[in-house]
């Protein structure tokens, strides 16, 4: 069972984390969600379009002007605060690596700590333990933050990936960061060329072995791009084809931009491994 805020979901049921960036440079959005209106209509449109979990983010994952932890607690407490007002369903997840931004937005709110980064700032998870939140433990290959991967080599990517977020989820958990709201996540692109994120993928299987739930955040990231030679706009169709193959895998979480396109794959992939039945079933009965 996985429990993150006031919702709980069974070990087969695929739960989309739809994506809201607070940030005017998002390598996507370009910042259509940096301003509070836009924002907010996001979250209305993706809990609609069926996302359970909101995943905000102030600072964007590449390179870029500094942002400081004051300017990003000022892009996410409030807003944390106002989707908990507005939405007291949705589980909110913040992403950061930094553990006094995942304090404040606790604080207003939060119920998951997306760190993107590894454990990096390896107080984020102690920040998730005092409050009894929800921790993301993310493989980044000892990446540091917003630094792109620069001829990173491994001499087995998924036993490296398995080494670094069993480990990360264990400490976690030792801490006082309850047991089932601890998620792995095997980071595509991050400290990764894009072959290393199709392997990570094709073996994602392994990851789900270990028992602890598997988040992907495969959406539109330059891995689909290269794989396609297809620029950020153009990746919605290889990135619902990777969604498929995870979703055949086990991963049970989907970071997103695209929720209804998402909502559907998953339902038909649930499907054909019997997980759930048509919508409806017509065909041959008349």
């Amino acid at each position: 069972m996985l429990r993150l805020g006031r919702r709980e979901f069974g070990p087969h049921e695929p739960v989309i984390m739809a994506i809201v960036n607070r940030t005017p440079d998002s390598f996507y959005d370009r910042g259509a969600t940096f301003r509070d209106e836009p924002a907010l209509a996001r979250v209305e449109q993706a809990v609609a379009e069926g996302a359970a979990i909101i995943d905000i983010g102030g600072v964007k994952a590449g390179p870029g002007e500094e942002v400081t932890a004051a300017e990003e607690a000022r892009r996410t407490v409030g807003f944390v605060a106002e989707v908990r007002r507005r939405f007291p369903e949705v589980v909110i997840s913040v992403d950061t690596w930094r553990a006094e931004v995942g304090e404040a937005v606790c604080e207003a709110g939060a119920d998951l700590l997306n760190d993107a980064w590894g454990g990096v700032d390896p107080g984020l998870a102690e920040v998730a333990a005092r409050y009894r939140v929800g921790l993301v433990c993310t493989h980044a290959g000892g990446a540091q933050p917003r630094t792109r991967p620069h001829r990173v080599e491994y001499d087995d990517v998924m036993a490296d990936i398995l080494d670094v977020t069993v480990g990360l989820a264990e400490r976690a958990l030792a801490l006082g960061v309850p047991r089932e709201s601890i998620l792995i996540d095997p980071g595509h692109d991050f400290g990764k060329n894009t072959r290393h994120s199709l392997e990570a993928t094709r073996r994602l299987g392994e990851m789900v072995a270990t028992g602890w739930p598997v988040l992907v955040s495969l959406s539109n990231k330059d891995f689909v791009g290269e794989t396609l030679d297809r620029p950020v706009k153009e990746r919605v169709i290889g990135t619902l084809a990777t969604t498929a193959v995870s979703a055949w895998l086990g991963a049970q979480v989907y970071r997103v931009h695209e929720v209804a396109e998402t909502r559907q794959v998953l339902d038909m992939v649930g499907a054909i491994a019997g997980r759930r039945e048509p919508a409806v079933a017509r065909r041959g009965l008349a």
